[in-house]
């Protein structure tokens, strides 16, 4: 076999691969190796620095367990999740207008490493965040298509950290969901609930990507948000955040998932009658929201 030379490297790994099946594994993976080996190239990366490149991501994977996905804190503090996000729902946007002339979906942001299937179901209106740290915040609004028609029955996954920043996923091995729900909007399309005001807080910084952070000189920190996930029949799934429009790092997200569109003034009341009838003995916090859903192409 004759020897190849470190420019003939990629090309000599690309031309293994003649025999796949898989056009667009192949695509991906071509590219794959093109870049790694041209990255490799242009920092003339060393043994030693390689080797600590695999430790790193040895750690990463050592750190991930059923309820901490390290992986996705690394693809996230990268921006590339949201670079992903943002390339998926451009395309669906594309193809929607091009059918329909229609534009202005809700914007998608990142789906974060803090989403835990089988959140209780419970009915419009209540009370998720009793007990909890943080004061009281009435979420309302409306779910519809591009043409402003009501989605009834559309599911509403909501999750949040607390008022002191952590998510119940953090609170040990032994604790239960809090902060999350999942919620159908009404006929007319409407949603409402109650939680907390969400608070800014750090992303877990005691792992690999954390000491990545520090060392790149970033702090770890994402302005308040309450995540929200829509499913309704027919139409795109959307996995976005509303912001807290005063919230420190809006303007500095270190998973870069901020979109204008997705800031929302959280109204201050004082204590007295909410929105929804309620009587609360201490001063709250509404957010409206409406959104707009892709039909499935």
């Amino acid at each position: 076999m004759a020897q190849l030379e470190a420019q003939d490297l990629a090309q000599a790994v690309v031309d293994r691969m003649d025999d796949c099946q898989d056009a667009r594994f192949k695509q991906v993976m071509t590219s794959l190796v093109k870049h790694a080996h041209a990255f490799v190239q242009d920092v003339q990366l060393t043994p030693d620095e390689w080797m600590t490149a695999i430790q790193f991501l040895t750690a990463t994977g050592k750190m991930c367990d059923d309820k901490r996905q390290e992986f996705i804190l690394l693809s996230d503090t990268l921006g590339i999740s949201m670079l992903v996000v943002a390339i998926e729902q451009a395309k669906g946007a594309a193809a929607h207008k091009a059918r329909s002339g229609v534009d202005a979906p809700t914007e998608a942001t990142v789906q974060g490493p803090f989403y835990w299937e089988g959140a209780p179901e419970l009915p419009l209106g209540a009370d998720i965040g009793a007990g909890n740290p943080g004061e009281p915040c009435y979420y309302h609004g409306r779910v519809t298509d591009l043409a402003g028609q009501p989605l009834a029955n559309c599911a509403v996954d909501v999750w949040s950290g607390d008022g002191d920043g952590f998510y119940d996923m953090q609170k040990g091995a032994d604790a239960g969901m809090a902060l999350r729900a999942r919620f159908h909007t009404d006929a007319d399309g409407n949603y409402r609930f109650w939680s907390i005001k969400p608070s800014f807080y750090p992303v877990p910084d005691d792992g690999p990507v954390g000491g990545m952070l520090h060392r790149m000189g970033r702090h770890p920190n994402r302005p308040g948000h309450m995540h929200m996930m829509l499913t309704a029949p027919g139409h795109e799934r959307l996995t976005t955040h509303i912001f807290v429009s005063d919230s420190p790092y809006i303007d500095s997200d270190a998973v870069f998932g901020v979109r204008n569109s997705l800031i929302v003034d959280f109204d201050a009341h004082p204590a007295g009658q909410a929105p929804d009838g309620r009587i609360l003995d201490k001063p709250f916090h509404s957010a409206k929201y409406d959104f707009r859903l892709v039909a499935s192409a």
